[in-house]
């Protein structure tokens, strides 16, 4: 049978200018105390102009935080610009963010404001900022600096007003440190940072956000639910959630799909399969090429080293000759040094297997 969960009135911010088709994609749901700090932290910096910097594991909201913070500024009626700057490759991202003039490279057959124009008097959101690449950074620090911005390709210094918000889930102090951030961009960047908690940490608004995206998904996907099945928020609590709230958002909308009779079950929810802990490896299992190396090892050994002939290890492997060969090196496989090997020529009438002059020689360089 299913059950329904008490509902926590959800702490909630949506954009000022926003419809209400678009209010549902941008509330901020909770009431835990982590996310209540970082709500006041919003508030503190909202009114300012001062460049903010949202750290935080992927999947915690860092842009929605970065919408709450432009809606809540003296800017929440200019644009607010996007940008994903580890989404964007390395030869074009110059031109999406600075802008560029007609002929700066080819296929550039027209002008183009980069982001920062799109954005003057608003704000800018620089996702993922540590993957900005190094050469690119002066330039950014130009425009913190100066408000100023040149077009690749061009003479002319544009001058903006914009406000900074960057986020990234990467330690930008180790990056400073080994030479991959400038430090002074750092400093530029990190004027109020904001660290935005990870889902373990706020298990707390685990109810509200299961109803949140119960009712969104649910009308959104045409699959209404009505019930949530006894164990499903045990069994979501019992998670760590590694992908936060973008994980857990795909994990509901998974079970909205697969719910009958308006019942949405996770009571036997155990985490997606990709984070799941990866049973050990018995100690008695190999790879492919260690048990190759062993099997022709042995066979080398019964043959005292021999690979070619009727007795030969090739023969007995079902191999050629210069297969196995190519095969030992591969494998790394060579005759241990014993010494010089004595070669005892060996008469064809006296015994029944006739070795050749050749034949011989190779006997002792086998392994060669």
């Amino acid at each position: 049978m299913g059950s329904y969960l008490p509902h926590r009135a959800p702490l909630t911010v949506t954009p000022s200018s926003a419809s209400d088709s678009m209010t549902a994609d941008r509330t901020i749901v909770g009431a835990s105390d982590v996310l209540k700090y970082v709500m006041y932290r919003v508030e503190q910096v909202a009114a300012t102009s001062a460049s903010v910097l949202l750290l935080g594991e992927t999947g915690t909201g860092k842009e929605l935080i970065a919408r709450a913070i432009h809606n809540e500024s003296p800017r929440r009626h200019k644009k607010f610009v996007v940008v994903n700057c580890g989404a964007l490759p390395p030869t074009l991202i110059e031109s999406e963010l600075f802008g560029r003039e007609r002929g700066a490279f080819t296929g550039a057959h027209n002008s183009q404001a980069g982001r920062f124009e799109l954005a003057d008097g608003g704000t800018i959101f620089l996702d993922e900022i540590g993957e900005l690449p190094l050469e690119l950074q002066p330039k950014l620090l130009r425009v913190l600096q100066e408000g100023q911005v040149e077009r690749l390709g061009g003479v002319r210094t544009v001058q903006t007003d914009v406000r900074i918000i960057a986020a990234t889930n990467r330690n930008l102090v180790d990056d400073v440190r080994s030479g991959k951030f400038r430090q002074d961009l750092f400093y530029r960047l990190n004027v109020f940072p904001i660290t935005l908690p990870a889902l373990r940490e706020r298990r707390d608004d685990l109810p509200a956000l299961l109803h949140h995206f119960c009712d969104r998904l649910g009308r959104q996907l045409g699959r209404p639910i009505d019930r949530i099945a006894s164990g499903s928020l045990e069994a979501l609590q019992r998670y760590d959630w590694p992908g936060n709230i973008r994980e857990l958002e795909n994990v509901i909308q998974q079970a909205v799909i697969l719910s009958r009779n308006g019942v949405l079950d996770l009571s036997d929810f155990a985490g997606e399969g990709i984070h799941r802990d990866t049973p050990p490896v018995p100690e008695d299992l190999y790879s492919l090429a260690d048990v190759q190396r062993a099997h022709i090892q042995r066979v080398l050994q019964s043959t005292h080293w021999r690979i070619e002939g009727a007795t030969g290890a090739a023969k007995i492997l079902g191999l050629c000759p210069s297969t196995l060969r190519t095969r030992m090196r591969k494998l790394g496989i060579s005759r241990p040094a014993t010494g010089p090997v004595a070669v005892v020529p060996v008469q064809p009438v006296s015994t029944p297997h006739s070795w050749s002059r050749s034949s011989t020689t190779r006997l002792g360089a086998a392994a060669s």
